[in-house]
């Protein structure tokens, strides 16, 4: 048998480096623009500084905080996933039905968190194995998802969970409620092993060169499918929380989520095109999604006019990763 598997001259400490330079950069402005949006806000809005409505901010942000980390290391690797929204209110569905049947919490808490491991497992074998594009076996799963929901559940939200389980949504810790804390670790833990991780570190020889990552030994379709399965995996971490905190399964719940994130991924710098990316730098692409959401409620814009104005960020975003690859692609 023939081993496929070349040599190739290794330039990874020169491409470890220009990458850690960028996302270095990256970060360090989205940091900034925060930093003077809170600034400015506080002058506009006393009130945004205080400290219920930073942890009204916090809060809020811990749905799409948690998916952000999954959804960046899909997107390093050249990957899409438009899934998650659905995902996270197939765990919560799940979950809250078997709570209902009478199954013990922590029970009903593995049930959910299986189901969503399953629909990542799904998506990575369609991508890997059957080769479909990404962003139609997503948006395939993300339709699936939906429509199950509505049978699963006919259609009624799940109402009246116990409090053995609303507990971990609406629990408080030094006086902040749990889902903050479950984030934060979160984002400090993907953050520590996609930046040192050999595995995790993989993800951008794929988004860089596919074919070179698999001539050099790297197990691509492995990769592929454990990417999908934590981006799926945390979605329905974050399905559970707000399904704890809400006290019932909702079957809309998670609706338009993917293209938040997604969006908060490519502003904390993430490229469409692979390669580039680090879950700090979407952490901090979702914050500043949340601190803007918040400040146009507190200055009373109307909530369609901040509908827009997502839309126009996702597209400005979009547009300065297309126009920044271009740069680069070209010859010096």
């Amino acid at each position: 048998m023939i081993d496929r598997r070349v040599t190739i001259p290794s330039k990874r400490p020169a491409i470890i480096s220009s990458l850690r330079s960028i996302i270095v950069f990256r970060e360090f402005a989205m940091l900034l623009v925060l930093v003077v949006f809170v600034i400015v806000m506080s002058i506009l809005a006393p009130i945004f500084v205080t400290r219920g409505n930073v942890e009204a901010i916090l809060l809020g942000l811990s749905v799409e905080g948690i998916i952000a980390i999954g959804m960046v290391i899909v997107l390093i690797s050249g990957g899409f996933d438009l899934s998650v929204g659905s995902t996270l209110a197939f765990a919560g569905v799940v979950t809250g039905l078997a709570l209902t049947a009478g199954i013990a919490a922590p029970v009903s808490i593995l049930f959910g968190l299986l189901a969503s491991l399953g629909v990542g497992l799904v998506n990575g074998l369609l991508i890997a194995k059957m080769k479909i594009n990404p962003f139609i076996a997503t948006l395939g799963m993300l339709i699936t998802i939906r429509g199950l929901l509505l049978v699963l559940a006919s259609g009624r939200a799940v109402l009246n969970l116990p409090d053995s389980f609303t507990v971990i949504g609406q629990g408080r810790l030094f006086g902040l409620q749990y889902p903050i804390y479950v984030m934060l670790v979160l984002v400090i833990l993907g953050d520590l092993l996609l930046r040192h991780s050999r595995f995790l570190r993989q993800n951008y020889y794929l988004g860089g060169n596919r074919r070179a990552a698999w001539l050099s030994g790297i197990n691509v379709d492995l990769v592929i499918i454990v990417d999908y399965g934590i981006a799926a995996l945390l979605a329905g971490i974050a399905g559970l929380l707000i399904t704890a905190r809400l006290g019932s399964s909702s079957l809309t719940v998670g609706t338009g989520t993917e293209l938040r994130v997604i969006t908060a991924a490519i502003l904390g710098g993430a490229s469409l095109s692979g390669g580039e990316g680090s879950v700090l730098g979407a952490f901090l692409g979702a914050l500043f999604m949340g601190v803007l959401a918040n400040a146009l409620n507190l200055l009373g814009v109307d909530v369609y006019w901040q509908n827009l104005i997502t839309g126009l960020i996702l597209i400005v975003a979009v547009v300065v990763d297309v126009v920044n690859e271009r740069r680069k692609s070209r010859p010096r």
